[in-house]
């Protein structure tokens, strides 16, 4: 077996372990396990398979997925179909990318934290904001630890957060916040949008921060400005928007509304769907706020021969380590996917950032036009970037079974998170979808809800 050591191992592999350990047999190494508790007989498990044999099975698995390659995609909802260039998985797939580590080593680290450098950059100049750190698990644990940031640094325990947030982002942070003894308030919609005058009420002295999403769940795009104006209205209450950031590629960023954090999900800019993840979550913040920022941050500095090079900073090891020192519980990064995005992000380039959001804006108001033709109700109420809400009349499920059936991915069922949205389905439409496909879907799920 000398040249095959990655299969399983084999009758003498075993007898040279117990040999090694100085025991006769299996039955004498389980010895100190109690006799009426040990497992008798044979464990109901499936022969095991030949190479040739489990490939042919689990790729007969995999062909029951429907995928983006085979359907048209509707379907957004925070994960999104949208074009990765190529040059993309021919980065990452290279070794010192792919099987890299922590990154504490600066010395044999450079090319990994140079990447990590760009891609906080990046980020920095699409949100407006000061400083990114090195990236986070996804959107929603970026999201629930900016309302532990505030938490901890304006000592309050009050987190608002709008009903229009992704629900399962208020979820996670409903999570983070029993563990940390928080109250989390939620703020109604009204109109799609978060209302306004419930949030002037609701945000006191006791609010550490609020919490809304740019564009919203609803794919609305929430009023920031008037927003910004009641949080800050009240001393050290941070403004925290979550954010799409290929919408930031057209719509201002939040720093320009005096946004406290911003976070996201990196997904939209060169990452697949990958069936839910993994994905990459982002964080950046004002200057003021940089000490207390959760994850890593890669700072850029010279060598003793005044040579550019890369370094992790401003954080102890502590911050990763110690759990009573440390401002946050998250000690890693998703560093592949951070590089994925920093390629994608630069493959585009600033104008081509602006002119796949700009497509998005377009596609969804023609798909949303050509629906309203074909007598479906879309809800009207504000502006949105890619996604909208549509009233199916019956329910979603059954509408999206029967647009399978026709080679179609349909939008998300909004009655799954609230019994006042039942029948609703929220529809993306992103850059991918040709005029072609969005004409024939408009009319395919009209011939359904009518039908």
């Amino acid at each position: 077996m000398a040249g095959f050591r990655y299969l399983p191992v084999t009758e003498d592999d075993r007898q040279a372990m117990l040999r090694t350990i100085g025991v006769d047999s299996e039955e004498a190494l389980f010895s100190d396990v109690p006799e009426k508790i040990r497992f008798k007989g044979d464990l109901k498990v499936e022969r095991a398979l030949a190479e040739p044999e489990l490939l042919r099975f689990l790729s007969g698995l995999a062909k029951k997925n429907v995928t983006t390659t085979a359907a048209a995609s509707f379907l957004g909802a925070g994960v999104y179909d949208h074009y990765i260039p190529s040059v993309v998985d021919s980065v990452i797939s290279r070794g010192e990318f792919y099987t890299a580590y922590t990154p504490y080593q600066a010395e044999v680290s450079q090319g990994e934290l140079q990447a990590i450098f760009e891609f906080q950059t990046l980020i920095c100049e699409l949100t407006g904001m000061d400083v990114a750190n090195s990236s986070m698990y996804d959107g929603s644990t970026a999201l629930a630890e900016a309302a532990t940031l505030s938490s901890g640094a304006v000592r309050k325990k009050k987190i608002v957060v709008s009903e229009t947030v992704h629900p399962e982002y208020r979820q996670v942070l409903n999570t983070y916040a029993h563990g940390q003894h928080l109250e989390v308030v939620t703020v109604p919609a009204k109109g799609g949008t978060t209302d306004l005058e419930s949030l002037r009420q609701t945000v006191d002295e006791q609010t550490a921060c609020v919490i809304v999403q740019y564009p919203n769940f609803f794919g609305r795009i929430e009023p920031l400005k008037a927003i910004e104006s009641i949080t800050h209205a009240i001393k050290k209450t941070h403004f925290v928007v979550s954010s799409n950031p290929l919408a930031l590629g057209l719509l201002t960023p939040p720093g320009a509304f005096h946004a406290d954090i911003v976070v996201g999900d990196c997904q939209p800019l060169g990452i697949p769907q990958s069936f839910g993840g993994p994905h990459c979550g982002y964080f950046a913040v004002t200057k003021k706020l940089v000490r207390k920022v959760p994850g890593r941050l890669v700072g850029e500095t010279v060598d003793e021969e005044g040579r550019r090079g890369y370094v992790l900073t401003l954080q102890a090891r502590e911050q990763h380590i110690r759990r009573d020192k440390a401002t946050s519980n998250i000690c890693s990064n998703q560093a592949l996917n951070a590089l994925a995005s920093a390629v994608a992000m630069n493959a585009f380039g600033k104008k081509g950032i602006r002119e796949i959001a700009a497509l998005n804006l377009q596609k969804a108001h023609y798909a949303a036009d050509l629906m309203k033709k074909q007598g479906i109700a879309v809800d009207e109420a504000g502006s949105f970037f890619n996604e909208f809400m549509i009233d199916c009349g019956r329910p979603v499920r059954d509408v999206n079974r029967a647009l399978l059936k026709k080679g179609f991915i349909g939008g998300y069922d909004l009655g799954r998170d609230s019994e006042d949205l039942k029948n609703k389905m929220l529809i993306a439409v992103t850059e991918m979808r040709t005029k072609s496909e969005i004409d024939r879907f408009a009319e395919v799920l009209g011939g359904i809800i009518h039908g």
